[in-house]
């Protein structure tokens, strides 16, 4: 059964104008593509059922666009979330009315602005906002707020935490929000605590709250910055956590850990308490907290720079040890907890009690005034 003539002649008149992109509604039985000038739309007059009669629609389109009536190819499928998609190739997948060809151009790597509005009119979806804003072009350039905006918006609907924290994540990003925008999206983490690790994870040095610097950063902030300037990396962080913004991460970090709702939470905030003080090692580490606490021992007395940062004032030695100790934080501190368990919420939180004591302990090191528990 072939195309009524009709439509046939519709559908070859719109790809001759050349759109930029199509989207095909099946439920309405729609093409719609968006030219230069606007929104063009062809309503189809099915002469047999509708998914026969999309599937023909599909192969006109794919034969124009790829010189191949086999609609959106298999092997691509394969690819789509890999973003393998070669960069030429991205303006003719938009071209399907493919949703997965949609999904394979927005994870491609060549993804520009231009091309993430076409993919955006062709297909408004969370998780395709999400892989755009994971592109600097796409930030940079128009999109990124419109991007954002929508996930802001999405973000209720989102049940997920480890999506709640990657969104956040992505729309904290430079430019794409404004202040109130920002304060909002702060005060409404008081009820989402994953909210607070997108926080951290973007904006570790401007947490949208203020904190008083740490007394031993009124006293040593000079001479670490001294240090500092000489290429001593240690006492480079630690100025920076004795800071107040230093201090309002740290606080941050008591909300995430006061009542974390599921292992995702706890294993990207400990892995982004690494990062934090990533300059404090070469490699990350993969080991118990017990393991950590004895090599950062070891570090203080062999380590040249933390001996010299030691040497302003002894009281910078249990600061500077629970330091180290983060900076080795991920799965491995909570691998004897986690390991053969899908735990969550108040379970999975009294199993963390022999683990959460000690890292409270080592915050607390860090803290001018450790929040009461």
């Amino acid at each position: 059964m072939d195309l009524s003539p009709e439509d046939a002649l519709r559908l070859n008149v719109l790809l001759a104008n050349k759109p930029l992109a199509i989207r095909i509604n099946e439920s309405a039985m729609v093409v719609s593509g968006l030219t230069e000038s606007g929104e063009a739309r062809v309503e189809l007059r099915p002469n047999c059922r509708d998914e026969q009669y999309i599937k023909k629609v599909k192969e006109l389109i794919s034969g124009h666009v790829l010189g191949s009536p086999g609609g959106y190819p298999v092997y691509l499928q394969r690819w789509t979330r890999m973003g393998q998609m070669k960069d030429d190739s991205l303006e003719q997948l938009l071209m399907l009315g493919e949703p997965e060809a949609v999904v394979a151009a927005v994870c491609a790597p060549g993804l520009t602005d231009e091309l993430a509005r076409r993919a955006w009119w062709a297909m408004e979806d969370a998780e395709n906002a999400r892989h755009m804003l994971r592109k600097p072009a796409v930030v940079q350039g128009h999109m990124g707020p419109v991007l954002a905006a929508y996930l802001v918006e999405y973000l209720p609907f989102e049940s997920e935490a480890e999506k709640q924290i990657e969104t956040v994540s992505l729309v904290l990003q430079s430019g794409l929000l404004d202040d109130a925008q920002r304060q909002d999206l702060w005060r409404k983490a008081a009820r989402r605590a994953p909210y607070y690790v997108g926080f951290v994870t973007t904006l570790p040095d401007d947490i949208p709250e203020t904190q008083a610097p740490h007394p031993l950063w009124e006293t040593h902030h000079a001479a670490l910055e001294a240090l500092a300037g000489q290429g001593n990396a240690v006492a480079a962080a630690l100025a920076r956590v004795l800071s107040g913004p230093g201090q309002a991460w740290l606080h941050t970090l008591y909300r995430i850990f006061k009542k974390p709702s599921n292992q995702d939470v706890v294993n990207i905030t400990l892995d982004q308490m690494a990062a934090y003080f990533s300059a404090l090692r070469e490699t990350p580490a993969d080991a118990t907290l017990e393991a950590l606490e004895a090599e950062a021992r070891d570090w203080l007395e062999g380590d040249a720079a933390a001996r010299e940062t030691q040497a302003l004032d002894e009281a910078l030695r249990g600061p500077l040890l629970s330091m180290r100790v983060i900076s080795g934080m991920g799965y491995g501190v909570v691998r004897p907890v986690f390991k053969g368990t899908t735990a969550i919420g108040s379970l999975m939180r009294r199993k963390l009690e022999p683990v959460m004591g000690p890292l409270h302990a080592h915050l607390d090191a860090l803290t001018a005034r450790p929040p009461r528990r």
